[in-house]
């Protein structure tokens, strides 16, 4: 399913699309979570050998949002080139929180955050199931550990990038 060096916190580079703006050429919000998803599922792919689709076919099971928690902080423009990264800062025997952050294309600018939280069901029920035993021991390995998760912690957690990446800025100036 997945290697044994792990990258948890993957990123790629997509650009804004236009078909994807408002009549000010930034990137429309629901397209947002269009972004952040597709990137998710891009990595979990490339890093995790991991087909999300396979896995609901193979185990009969898959995971589905249950929540977004999104700030929108700076606009992503039309023909942008944008940072995505996402991590896995969450999980327990049936759920999952996954954090997204698009930046700009140096990753020094923090755009957007989303926190995705997610449950494991069985395909096509919808009943909560368990993850199983290989799937709990990749999502240990994934467990972003550094970012301290509270439910009802997104605000601050987007107040401690914020604050992290200017500090970064400012490194990169001197």
């Amino acid at each position: 399913m997945a290697s044994s060096s792990l990258v948890r916190t993957p990123e790629t580079i997509h650009r804004i699309l236009f078909q994807d703006c408002d009549m000010l050429g930034h990137l429309n919000n629901a397209r947002y979570l269009d972004y952040f998803l597709n990137a998710r599922e891009e990595h979990t792919i490339q890093h995790y050998a991991l087909n999300l689709g396979e896995l609901a076919r193979e185990s009969g099971a898959g995971w589905v949002i249950t929540k977004h928690h999104i700030a929108y902080l700076r606009p992503a423009n039309h023909a942008e080139l944008v940072r995505i990264r996402t991590q896995l800062i969450h999980f327990d025997n049936s759920n999952l929180v996954v954090e997204m952050q698009m930046l700009s294309e140096d990753g020094l600018r923090l755009k957007s955050v989303l926190w995705s939280e997610m449950a494991f069901v069985r395909v096509p029920q919808g009943t909560r199931t368990e993850h199983s035993d290989a799937l709990m021991d990749m999502l240990e390995k994934l467990d972003v550990e550094e970012v301290s998760y509270d439910p009802d912690g997104f605000d601050e957690r987007v107040h401690r990038l914020r604050k992290q990446l200017k500090r970064e800025r400012a490194e990169h100036e001197d």
